[in-house]
């Protein structure tokens, strides 16, 4: 049976106790931005003043926490997805994390295991580039390592290194 839009729509508003509780579920299920909260709220039924006085809440009872979420979110995506710190703030500020939180993720990330990461990305992506040049590619090993969040000066460094090879 396909999924019917229009029941979805008509479904009852929760009221705020309920909905508090199944936020609370939500969020012990796995580290959450406060934004995600707030949508799933909101597609709960709840108007502003309700959603912002069950965000706050939530925060009070220990339930949601940006910083938590920020290092989660950037050791996570470091460690099982290899991204480099931009693309991990880019995600970040897509679920509006603070500045501040966004430093605090990144620090999660040891600068030793990041460069041997970026090491690791150029070195199995550099056997897979067809070119006619070392200068076609470098600017295809740079491409790709830039999509995977990581560095110019960095990239140069690793590349020049793994080129003299």
């Amino acid at each position: 049976m396909a999924f019917d839009w229009e029941q979805k729509k008509k479904r009852k508003p929760l009221d705020k106790k309920s909905a508090k509780l199944k936020a609370a579920d939500f969020c012990a299920y796995q580290e959450r931005s406060q934004q995600q909260v707030r949508d799933k709220l909101y597609d709960y039924g709840l108007h502003y003043d309700e959603v912002e006085d069950v965000l706050s809440d939530l925060i009070i009872e220990g339930f949601l926490s940006e910083t938590r979420f920020a290092k989660a979110f950037a050791g996570g995506k470091f460690r099982v997805k290899g991204w480099g710190r931009r693309k991990i703030v880019q995600g970040l500020k897509q679920h509006k994390i603070s500045e501040n939180c966004i430093k605090i993720g990144l620090a999660e990330i040891p600068a030793e295991d990041y460069y041997k990461t970026l090491i690791r990305h150029a070195e199995k992506k550099l056997p897979m580039i067809k070119g006619d040049n070392s200068y076609v590619i470098r600017g295809k090993l740079t491409q790709h390592l830039v999509m995977k969040g990581f560095e110019g000066e960095l990239i140069k460094e690793v590349i020049t290194g793994i080129m003299e090879k």
